[in-house]
């Protein structure tokens, strides 16, 4: 009997009956891709958009003004945290608030009580870490972008309407109505939900907050970056060697290299300011020290990636932080 090839896409062999296809309602774009659709109809929002671009309009000021304060840079969580805080402090009201939800479905006494109870404990640490998430959160918004500023704004407005059933369901357990605050504590439970689905697209999926340049090692031999007479002294120079973008400056004689991508959200340092050997990225003022890319002020929390450099026959050479290893000798052990 004549066996097919085993190729995807190979016609069923003579007296073979073709298989089937197997079809399954998660297999069709409408399942498979609805939350990007959904990031989609988000930004179309015109309501969302005109919102977005009036807090732009008062808190992107304040935020130049006082961008150079400690206080704001740590919100972001900065240099002294190496991570966003917000993410962290996220996580205690969604706790919280389900051990809320949890005492109340155990809870087997329907009688009211006029007292704050162990849920009600609970909730009212809930809404303190709630306000302390939305601060943080409301200070890494305005560092966002494009869609990704849309999206966390809705995802802000989820938050707050969840901050609001918490605040509601803890009044109605104060006044001994616990029917009600189980009802609002369960629902502001779920738009709490709701509201963390889009801040993980917003990390996971769009990439917001994380480092850009994790991952940066190459390239992995000495390559050829740009010619030593086409650098000018104190000039930031783009160049591309194997793939990876590099930022070249030479002061005094001394040549720089560091990743040109910025490691908070991607831009490019090239096209930013350069004092006291220090560069300043244009988006949203993260400043870098070029001799070891430490982070001089946030938002950015981890440090830009340096790479070595060496001038040969008239070029400038770099390379990765990871060279690649030696081939062993042939014959050797």
């Amino acid at each position: 009997m004549r066996t097919g090839s085993g190729r995807a896409g190979d016609p069923p062999a003579a007296g073979e009956q073709a298989e089937p296809a197997i079809s399954s309602p998660f297999a069709t774009t409408r399942w498979v891709g609805w939350h990007g659709d959904l990031a989609a109809w988000l930004d179309r929002l015109g309501w969302l958009r005109t919102l977005s671009d009036w807090l732009t309009g008062v808190l992107g000021p304040a935020r130049e003004r006082y961008r150079d304060n400690p206080v704001l840079e740590l919100l972001h969580g900065g240099r002294w945290v190496g991570h966003p805080l917000h993410p962290a402090l996220s996580d205690l009201p969604v706790g919280l608030w389900s051990g809320v939800v949890v005492l109340d479905v155990a809870d087997r006494d329907p009688g009211p009580r006029r007292r704050v109870d162990a849920a009600g404990v609970l909730s009212a640490a809930g809404i303190l870490a709630a306000g302390a998430a939305g601060l943080t959160g409301l200070t890494d918004w305005t560092v966002s972008d494009d869609q990704d500023r849309r999206v966390g704004l809705f995802h802000g407005l989820l938050n707050t309407a969840a901050l609001g059933l918490q605040c509601a369901s803890l009044g109605s357990r104060v006044a001994g109505h616990r029917g009600t605050a189980r009802v609002l504590g369960a629902a502001s439970l779920t738009v709490t939900a709701a509201a963390g689905y889009l801040g993980g697209h917003l990390v996971f999926t769009k990439g917001v907050m994380v480092n850009r340049v994790a991952w940066a090692t190459g390239p992995r031999r000495w390559t050829r970056a740009m010619q030593e007479a086409d650098l000018p002294d104190d000039s930031p120079a783009a160049v591309e060697a194997e793939g990876r973008q590099i930022m070249l400056y030479r002061h005094r004689g001394r040549l720089y290299a560091i990743d040109n991508v910025c490691s908070h959200a991607g831009g490019l340092l090239s096209r930013g300011p350069v004092a006291d050997l220090t560069v300043t990225c244009p988006l949203h003022g993260s400043r870098f020290a070029l001799a070891d890319g430490c982070v001089r002020r946030g938002p950015a929390s981890q440090p830009q990636p340096v790479l070595p450099t060496r001038i040969r026959n008239g070029w400038i050479e770099v390379r990765g932080s990871q060279p690649a290893p030696r081939r062993p000798k042939v014959g050797r052990t």
